[in-house]
């Protein structure tokens, strides 16, 4: 049964799409809603707008319950500043004070880190991490985020914003990636990234295929994943060559912290085996000797299309400790 007297709101900034809901201390969303993001907008709008929905469904609660705290998931947020800084995906220049903005609307506490650690956090006090005191969860959508706990703890570093495994270099001579670097992870094994894979086979080969059908804005990785669960071989060979990048570098990240397992989660993660097998796979040829058999590559264990908001909620209920 949920327990409303002590809530928290959980939000998920995303650069088309704002996630929000309030959460009970088990993990129960109550009530949740979504806003456009409206990118180009200013911040300062975008919290005006984001307040006056939250409140229109706040209004609609039972008058026992009582707002605690308010936890937030964002692109390159800085827990330690409670900035978002140089965002890639939304206009908002070099650095905005994004807690400040919203105690101008809640005297509440306010946390916010980037949404891949937002997710690490709602793994372990919700999902299949609970009781792991060392993992990592990689998000796997638009962008690549990763959210590494170690000994217990959410892992942010010197700097508030560790765990940027979507930009480290795969091929420095590579792919253009957004954030202005070339050759990132993020470029090969996000959603985006499929479909520059799956555009590159279709030059390279003779293979037929209903992708050769499709306009270039036509091909989303869903749509490849679907062919590739019928056995196209275009389809099945851009999953694998996906795989194995992803699982060359969740090699490479297991030699810095031996995690008790890798969790992946987000869009392209709900392409499930096609994805996960020969991850696990090539993340197994590639591990260190001493690591093998030590590392288990899992789904997340949050309910798909929750995680982005418990993630958020996690965050604060972790630091009320409610």
């Amino acid at each position: 049964m949920s327990d409303i007297n002590n809530i928290v709101l959980g939000i998920d900034i995303g650069g088309t799409k704002t996630s929000f809901g309030f959460v009970d201390r088990k993990g129960n969303i109550i009530d949740a809603n979504t806003i456009e993001t409206k990118a180009n907008e200013s911040a300062e709008k975008f919290v005006s707008r984001l307040y006056q929905k939250i409140e229109e469904i706040r209004i609609c609660l039972p008058s026992t319950s009582s707002l605690c705290g308010i936890g937030i998931g964002a692109p390159n947020a800085n827990y330690y500043r409670g900035t978002i800084e140089k965002p890639v995906n939304l206009n908002w220049g070099d650095i905005v004070d994004f807690v400040a903005l919203m105690q101008k609307f809640y005297q509440v506490p306010i946390s916010i880190t980037n949404d891949a650690n937002a997710a690490a956090i709602g793994e372990m006090l919700f999902g299949d991490a609970r009781g792991m005191k060392h993992f990592m969860i990689i998000t796997l959508g638009t962008g690549v985020g990763s959210g590494i706990v170690v000994d217990g703890h959410l892992l942010c570093g010197a700097s508030g914003v560790a765990g940027e495994l979507g930009h480290t270099v795969v091929d420095p001579e590579g792919r253009q990636c957004r954030c202005g670097k070339r050759g990132c992870l993020e470029a090969y094994v996000s959603s985006n990234g499929v479909v520059r894979t799956v555009l590159k086979l279709l030059a390279e080969r003779c293979e037929s295929s209903p992708l050769r059908e499709m306009t270039h804005h036509e091909i989303t990785s869903k749509k490849v994943f679907e062919l590739a669960q019928k056995g196209d071989k275009i389809a099945l060979e851009a999953f694998d060559q996906t795989a194995r990048i992803l699982g060359m570098k969740l090699a490479d990240a297991v030699a810095h912290t031996s995690p008790e397992a890798i969790f992946l989660t987000g869009g392209l993660a709900m392409a499930g085996d096609v994805l996960l097998k020969p991850t696990k796979q090539y993340m197994d040829y590639f591990l260190f000797n001493a690591y093998k058999n030590t590392v288990k590559l899992l789904p997340s264990g949050i309910e798909t299309g929750k995680g982005a908001i418990l993630g958020a909620a996690a965050l604060i209920l972790n630091e009320l400790a409610l």
